[in-house]
């Protein structure tokens, strides 16, 4: 699994820990039994696209896609020409709610991530058909110090949390230097409870145009059109 330079120097000290040896060895024994997604290397896609003093806004999720083709390292996104799942549907409409913006073709969100969205699970592995399958094996640890990592930076923060899972994120998020967003899951079962409406995409970009930063284009083009972070 391959981590950026940037992300092994914060996180080192999360690899050297008996927690993060046992789920080593735990995704070792996975890989090679079952079908495991997402691939390896994408397992820190997240962190690979967006550099530790890059991160401008988090978004957090749940455990990846089960389904073939679907999970590469990013909450809510799916690959190119994958169907888009539900809860990722519903962000879309939000989205569209919110700014006007179409909804998409595609489900890849890597366009966000280049601009400084961090796309992070909890949990960063799952056994093909077999949801929440690696919970309790160490992710939730590891995905905890990340957090704690970037709640230790001084320049703010935008923590964007959907459903309870992400909610217990905010207890160790200073508010003082960052800013939280939270919404029910935007999942079939809760988007009606609050989800909707929620306009988290024009708040975050309010937010970031307060402290004298670009807005982040939420719109997915087909063809990429935005800048690099």
């Amino acid at each position: 699994m391959k981590i950026s330079k940037s992300w092994y120097e914060i996180l080192k000290p999360e690899f050297e820990k008996q927690y993060y040896k046992d789920l080593q060895k735990f995704l070792v024994d996975e890989y090679s039994h079952y079908t495991i997604y997402p691939e390896p290397d994408n397992v820190f896609n997240a962190l690979n696209l967006v550099p530790y003093d890059k991160v401008r806004v988090v978004i957090i999720g749940q455990d990846p896609y089960h389904a073939p083709k679907q999970a590469h390292g990013l909450s809510f996104s799916v690959q190119k020409g994958v169907d888009i799942p539900p809860s990722l549907q519903n962000i879309y409409k939000e989205i569209h709610n919110d700014l006007g913006y179409p909804i998409p073709k595609s489900g890849d969100l890597t366009q966000w991530a280049k601009q400084g969205v961090l796309l992070l699970n909890s949990v960063l592995t799952v056994r093909a058909g077999n949801a929440n399958s690696h919970r309790g094996k160490g992710w939730e640890q590891f995905t905890s110090a990340i957090i704690d990592k970037l709640n230790q930076r001084n320049e703010p923060i935008i923590f964007i949390l959907w459903g309870n899972n992400a909610k217990e994120f905010a207890k160790n998020i200073d508010t003082t230097k960052h800013f939280i967003l939270t919404a029910p899951h935007p999942s079939p079962l809760s988007a009606y409870s609050g989800f909707f409406g929620c306009k988290h995409f024009s708040k975050c970009n309010e937010f970031l145009k307060s402290i004298n930063q670009q807005p982040i284009d939420w719109h997915i083009y087909e063809k990429p059109e935005t800048k690099e972070i």
